[in-house]
């Protein structure tokens, strides 16, 4: 890391460990907005963390923004931190101006005509929460973005498995606030594969802090006179836990750097990756989730506890922006594409990038 970096993902780790405690992320669940903990994300400029400069922000690098994006994973984070990064990650790509407000992505059926726009987005991650929706929608031939105020929708209230809004909104003649085209080639399947990659670096996060969790509780839980994590069947069930936790971290990293490097852009090689992390993922929530509930126990369930802030989360983030079934296919067509001649060169340059 650079200085720079250090200081951006020390930063993000004391802001989040100090106020996303299992207290404030149950009351955000009964709808009490995290006034604190937001109001710390703007004053250290986090939620502007990919926002150039020229565009309002702190111009920070991808990566980056993918550490604080991990760190919020791993502090279960109640406010729509990842969300607000890639709205204004999408803003600032049509050169637009970012505000410091939280906002979010909608994908959807959304017509862009005579300068309104009209359609319903359905399952939109934060939205009640947020304050503007960033929209990708087509424009004739080109991919639009458009900023509108989630005042202007019509949103019908519902929740993830995490007990977050995952709202449906409608917008009926609603004139953005701004817009512009997105560059570089962009479409709504690249928006689609950022989103996908951020929930598979929130879950490397969340995956690393259950995992922690879960070998603390186990040499502090004794049962027949000794801790329960000197127990052979359960150091091989933690062990399968740790596997995965260390396949979704290198698989999220992969990709993410691939991006970087990319220059933001989703081009095949970063595309390759986004699709190996989220195929992954899905094992890895599954195996993790239900090791560190087995050694918890009904501990883990309890309100007051944090492991199940972690692991509702997992659930959810795990089939949003596309299941596993969605980017296997995806990879698998990807990969036929190469023939056979390619396909050992293309997968031994992918591992080595």
């Amino acid at each position: 890391m650079t200085e720079t970096d250090t200081i951006i993902f020390d930063t993000a780790n004391r802001i989040f460990d100090d106020l996303s405690t299992p207290e404030v992320i149950n009351a955000a669940e009964e709808g009490e907005w995290p006034k604190a903990l937001w109001q710390a994300i703007e004053e250290s400029g986090l939620n502007l963390t990919w926002v150039p400069e020229a565009n309002g922000g702190i111009g920070a690098s991808l990566l980056d923004g993918f550490a604080v994006i991990k760190a919020a994973g791993a502090a279960a984070l109640p406010v729509p931190l990842a969300e607000t990064l890639m709205a204004g990650w999408l803003l600032s790509k049509a050169g637009l101006e970012v505000s410091s407000e939280p906002a979010t992505v909608g994908l959807g059926e959304v017509q862009y005509v005579n300068g309104v726009l009209n359609g319903t987005i359905n399952a939109v991650p934060g939205g009640r929460s947020a304050k503007q929706l960033v929209v990708v929608c087509k424009d004739g031939n080109d991919w639009l973005v458009a900023q509108v105020a989630t005042d202007q929708c019509q949103i019908a209230a519902h929740n993830s498995l995490a007990g977050e809004p995952f709202d449906s909104m409608t917008l009926s003649d609603v004139t953005p606030v701004q817009s512009g085209v997105l560059t570089g080639g962009m479409d709504a399947d690249s928006v689609q594969a950022m989103g996908a990659l951020i929930r598979c670096v929130q879950a490397a996060g969340a995956l690393s802090a259950a995992l922690e969790l879960t070998i603390e509780y186990s040499m502090e839980r004794v049962q027949f006179g000794r801790p329960i994590g000197k127990f052979q069947a359960l150091q091989h069930s933690v062990a399968a836990f740790a596997g995965e936790v260390a396949a979704i971290n290198a698989a999220a990293d992969a990709a993410a750097e691939a991006l970087s490097r990319a220059d933001g852009v989703v081009d095949h090689e970063a595309w390759v990756e986004i699709a190996t992390a989220k195929t992954r993922l899905e094992e890895a929530v599954n195996t993790g989730a239900a090791v560190a509930h087995q050694v918890h126990g009904a501990m883990g369930f309890t309100y007051e506890h944090r492991l199940h802030h972690l692991t509702r989360r997992l659930w959810s983030w795990r089939d949003e922006y596309g299941n596993e079934t969605v980017w296997a296919k995806r990879l698998g067509e990807e990969v036929l594409s190469w023939g056979a001649d390619e396909l050992w060169p293309k997968i031994t340059a992918v591992s080595n990038a």
